[in-house]
């Protein structure tokens, strides 16, 4: 901080051509004005400029100091500025992670629009099931569904979601409806293997407390759209997130069951790290989400 105030100093003293015009722009004194002059030439070790009661000239090396030092300048307050206008200005580059299937059908397709109306702004993402450190691997926003939230990040509701039970009524027909979370060894689960990263079960709530399922089957894969056809086909029940089957719920395609044992919320986040000043870009992104999964029937569109 005292080498910007001296260059400042020398810099405006350079340009008003003397102490007394630059003492009334920094709203100090000369003698204050004078001291921090001399300071940067004892630091530098050269003389910037000559002063007299009447005249002051810069020296050879002044000339050059002062050319550098008004660049300096100039960048810092063009670093300044494009810092303070993120915090109220849609610019910049804005990272984003989602999940794989969530990310293709609900994120990523309602970016064009948001670019088009901010047009400085560029947008990534990485559409992945794996939780992703949003930290240490550089991104702005990640977008989670359910599951427990790092205390160090903010996580702010885009959309409600519950995680349910489902089949097909011709598999209910053939194989019976589970009453209990017990009944579910007896049915064909099609589960996520380890590669998908759900290898520790189906999570419900029974009296109030959580309770994990281990889930099998004939049937299992690392790919959650994968799962949703099976159930679809009538191969066996899935655990899925009604955003994924609400049209399917509503039309009767697919039908819950053990509803009482579903988690209460899993709903749809959007999380970021903690900071003092959030980004526009984050902030406006995130307004953008919420707004159109506010929609009317929005989740029942094909």
């Amino acid at each position: 901080m005292d080498k910007l105030t001296q260059i400042e100093a020398f810099v405006d003293v350079a340009e008003k051509g003397s102490l007394a015009s630059a003492a009334l722009v920094q709203h100090i004194t000369p003698v204050m004005l004078g001291r921090r002059i001399d300071a940067l030439e004892r630091r530098l070790g050269v003389k910037l400029m000559h002063r007299t009661t009447r005249h002051l000239t810069l020296t050879e090396q002044g000339v050059l100091y002062l050319d550098q030092c008004k660049k300096l300048l100039s960048d810092l307050g063009y670093a300044d500025k494009l810092v303070s206008e993120g915090r109220h200005k849609v610019t910049g580059h804005l990272i984003v992670s989602a999940p794989a299937a969530f990310g293709r059908k609900h994120v990523a397709p309602h970016a064009p629009a948001f670019v088009s109306a901010h047009s400085e702004l560029q947008i990534s993402f990485n559409l992945t099931d794996r939780v992703v450190d949003l930290v240490r691997e550089g991104y702005d926003l990640g977008i989670r569904i359910g599951g427990t939230i790092d205390p160090s990040f903010v996580a702010v509701k885009i959309a409600s979601n519950r995680r349910v039970v489902c089949g097909t009524p011709d598999y209910f027909h053939r194989h019976g409806m589970p009453r209990h979370l017990s009944d579910l060894a007896r049915h064909n689960c099609l589960s996520f293997n380890l590669q998908g990263g759900q290898q520790r079960g189906w999570y419900f709530q029974e009296n109030g407390k959580p309770v994990t399922i281990k889930a099998a089957g004939n049937l299992d894969c690392n790919d959650g759209e994968l799962l949703h056809r099976w159930a679809s086909e009538g191969l066996g029940l899935a655990w899925r997130s009604t955003w994924e089957i609400e049209a399917q719920l509503k039309s009767g395609q697919l039908v819950t069951v053990l509803d009482e044992y579903a988690l209460p919320q899993y709903d749809i986040m959007a999380v970021y790290p903690q900071q003092r000043h959030l980004p526009a870009k984050v902030r406006y992104f995130i307004d953008w989400l919420k707004s159109v999964y506010a929609e009317p029937d929005y989740w029942l569109r094909d």
